[in-house]
């Protein structure tokens, strides 16, 4: 495995869960979300957190990586409802209301 799918793999699981997270209304937005990872689970504080990352990828780019995970690995990377939406339209995790 190369290292930057070991990247993906970690990264884009954290974004997936993030979306669902914020679809079930858990989380009232992204920022919530990132301040869990950085202050409960020392996610790097430069970095902003999943979503914040995700936002600077492109959720494009993220869903289509999890889509070829889901393909490859199975249900547990089935792509979160939000984060197809969200993409589909061109959105950002940050731009996200309930």
């Amino acid at each position: 495995i190369s290292t930057e799918e070991i990247i993906e793999r970690t990264q884009y699981a954290l974004i997936n869960e993030g979306a669902q997270i914020l679809a079930e209304g858990i989380a009232q937005s992204a920022g919530d979300v990132d301040r869990v990872y950085r202050y409960g689970y020392g996610y790097p504080e430069s970095r902003g957190g999943p979503m914040a990352y995700a936002d600077s990828i492109g959720l494009s780019m993220v869903l289509e990586r999890v889509e070829e995970f889901y393909a490859r690995f199975g249900e547990r990377w089935r792509p979160a409802p939000l984060l197809i939406q969200l993409a589909a339209a061109g959105g950002s995790f940050a731009s996200f209301k309930l």
